[in-house]
């Protein structure tokens, strides 16, 4: 196996831009499949090709450097080549969810001022709703349908894009309101899949599964990235199916896969007579994965390597439990490497409310520097300079570190329930109760209680074809958590407000003055 630094460094130097990157690894192993999707496999010269072409035809339909495009689709080869051809041209793609309704998808693509807007038959009625109040109206276009007429136009290329330019808008998932765009350069995405070579140790002959949607940051900066440094190939699913992963896997031939913690979970729970021993997958990563959810993909999954790591939208790859050391449960590892040790990479610090350093073991908030910190937030001059403080990006994370360097993830800041005099993690009952078998999904929150501070109220939705009461939830916590921590409240529900990547909206469950009021209260 080549380390990390032999395999960057078997591919000529690509100045840190994504055209740059894709012509340094097709001009070494042309060959190579680079894509594969569905029944085509598309090697590195014949999707170096398809990049051009797209290019030019967009510069002949009026696609500028600068220009913002939106991409309202499922996971597709056109996809890939389209956010490519838009990098070659200087243009910034604009990701949405094609799940989106009209005012969710509006709001995106009419703050970020869409010049076009590629979409797919399903969702082209919400696009042309959501674009309306846009002047003037933009472009819009079917991704599969209208690819490859626009590729053969000849238009003018102009010059290449520096390292430093923008090519991505990609909106936060909304956990907390409204969406922000947040911006990165291109010399971002190149430095975050050179990163994941040196997280997950990938190899040219690997094959990378990515089962995520291409509006997520995982999608793009580890999976699509990460094969793209690495020389490997990229096995790309329309969209997940927790059914037909493993026979996917298997047929494949996939030998690394991203997950986030909502799938890993739902491939916990199913039937094993799902899973295919065939596999090849000799490297799971993702975050978080609770020791339950390791042990099940080493024992049961026999996926020989399974690493945890942290990062957000704005600060892709920052921490990673190391793949050539000790990978320590229930953290998000240290401060994430680059290949070439010259390259100062990510740092953290765990700082007190007043932006100072805290001694190893106690809490605060994670502070990151890095290389692929975001540009900002697009149009939202005052929010990107609350986040950042001389270049380190306050994540809004409480964490600790031990004196090993090890950093070890407790709750968002807004996700601490004061109980008599107790700061609890949220989070923390969040997965305590969300391992119980017959719970699908759930999420703690805090509700006031009758003399001041919060209390603990518990929403869950039942797996299908299962029954657990309040009382059975409760007793549940009491053997694995501190009498402190057990929920006063449980609410059932039939589902949970989440986002695309099935992170439960809190700050909707907060707003529900009906959620309290219809819960089982167990007592104080």
């Amino acid at each position: 196996m080549l380390g990390p630094l032999e395999v960057i460094r078997a591919y000529p130097p690509h100045g840190a831009t994504l055209h740059g990157l894709l012509a340094s690894r097709a001009a070494t192993d042309p060959a190579r499949p680079f894509l594969l999707f569905e029944h085509e496999a598309i090697s590195y010269a014949q999707f170096s090709e398809r990049v051009l072409s797209t290019a030019r035809g967009l510069a002949a339909s009026g696609i500028a450097p600068g220009d913002r495009v939106g991409v309202m689709a499922t996971n597709s080869a056109r996809y890939v080549v389209l956010f490519f051809a838009l990098a070659r041209l200087g243009a910034v793609m604009v990701p949405v969810n094609p799940e989106f309704g009209v005012r969710e998808a509006g709001y995106i693509l009419q703050h970020s001022g869409v010049r076009a807007l590629a979409t797919i038959a399903s969702a082209l009625g919400v696009a042309r709703e959501a674009t309306r109040p846009i002047v003037p109206a933009p472009w819009i276009f079917l991704l599969e349908e209208d690819l490859d007429e626009i590729a053969r136009q000849r238009g003018v290329l102009p010059p290449a894009p520096p390292a430093e330019a923008t090519c991505l808008v990609l909106y936060t998932s909304g956990t907390t309101g409204f969406p922000k765009g947040v911006m990165h350069r291109q010399r971002s995405f190149v430095l975050a899949g050179e990163g994941f070579v040196a997280r997950v140790w990938l190899q040219p002959e690997d094959r990378l599964l990515c089962i995520l949607p291409l509006f997520h940051i995982n999608a793009l900066f580890y999976s699509l990235a990460g094969a793209l440094a690495a020389g490997a190939s990229l096995t790309l699913a329309p969209k997940f199916s927790a059914a037909a992963f493993w026979s996917s896997a298997a047929e494949s031939g996939a030998t690394q896969v991203n997950i986030i913690a909502a799938i890993g979970n739902i491939l916990a729970r199913r039937p094993r007579s799902e899973f295919d021993p065939r596999h090849r997958l000799r490297v799971v990563y993702g975050a978080p994965i609770s020791p339950e959810l390791e042990r099940v993909l080493r024992e049961e999954f026999h996926v020989p390597v399974v690493i945890e790591g942290y990062g957000m939208t704005e600060i892709p790859g920052a921490a990673n439990n190391p793949f050539d050391g000790e990978r320590r449960a229930n953290s998000m590892g240290k401060a994430a490497l680059h290949p070439d040790p010259a390259v100062k990479f990510a740092e953290l610090r765990i700082v007190d409310d007043e932006g100072r350093d805290v001694p190893d073991g106690a809490l605060g908030e994670i502070w990151v520097k890095t290389p692929i910190l975001m540009q900002g937030y697009y149009r939202d001059p005052g929010q990107t300079a609350a986040s950042i403080a001389d270049g380190w990006f306050k994540t809004g994370d409480l964490a600790r570190r031990d004196a090993d360097g090890y950093y070890y993830f407790i709750a968002r800041k807004n996700d601490i329930i004061r109980r008599r005099g107790e700061n609890i993690s949220g989070a923390e009952i969040d997965r305590i109760v969300g391992d119980h078998p017959a719970v699908l999904l759930c999420a703690a929150i805090a509700v006031p209680a009758e003399l001041g501070e919060d209390e603990i109220l518990v929403a869950v939705v039942k797996k299908p074809e299962t029954e657990v009461s309040a009382q059975e939830i409760a007793a549940w916590c009491r053997e694995r958590l501190a009498a402190i921590k057990v929920p006063r409240y449980v609410a059932f529900a039939d589902s949970l407000p989440v986002t695309a990547t099935q992170r439960v909206q809190k700050f909707q469950l907060r707003g529900d003055a009906s959620l309290r009021a219809r819960a089982i209260d167990l007592g104080p």
